[in-house]
């Protein structure tokens, strides 16, 4: 059994953008007299954060029967549902461009007509993609992840200049002007 969870990159540049555009909401709340409790947007947060938490998760499971896409036991189903398909079900994988122009791929069946997302954010793509191709022998050497490393890098990178911002917003909603 292998199991694959999303990137560790991912995950930390996602949260970390989560903390930035929302962890100032209350002190501008507050400085700004607005009419929502800065202690509601305090839990929204929290909340918001727990979400988060729960989407980033997911993890991909491949065994000698299936390929799995499965969330943590705390995970209520409502919130994500995850899915699982046996690996003599599949018969293809079908390439489809998104919105902003990348290559996502989708796994047909024999059975039914509804089509599985490959998961494509995971730890060790090239690794699980590999197992894919040994298991339906379905040719995969044009697939390659949908986002790169280095996006990610430009994010964080961003994502810190925005943590700078909020400090100072932050710092001038508490200290500045009373």
């Amino acid at each position: 059994m292998n199991i694959f969870r999303i990137s560790p990159i991912i995950q930390i540049t996602l949260f970390c953008l989560y903390i930035g555009l929302t962890v100032p909401l209350p002190f501008l709340a507050k400085f700004t007299a607005a009419p929502v409790s800065p202690w509601l947007l305090c839990l929204g947060i929290l909340l918001g954060a727990i979400a988060l938490t729960a989407a980033l998760s997911e993890r991909v499971v491949l065994d000698d029967e299936k390929i799995q896409v499965a969330y943590p036991g705390w995970v209520p189903q409502f919130f994500r549902n995850g899915w699982s398909l046996p690996w003599k079900e599949i018969c293809d994988l079908k390439m489809r461009t998104t919105g902003q122009g990348g290559l996502v791929y989708y796994f047909t069946t024999k059975t039914t007509e509804r089509a599985y997302l490959l998961p494509m954010r995971v730890a060790g793509f090239a690794k699980m993609v590999n197992i894919v191709a040994d298991k339906t022998a379905i040719d995969t050497s044009d697939i390659r992840p949908l986002a790169q490393p280095w996006m990610y890098l430009i994010l964080f990178v961003c994502t810190m200049f925005l943590w700078l911002t909020d400090a100072w917003a932050i710092w001038s909603a508490t200290h500045l002007i009373k």
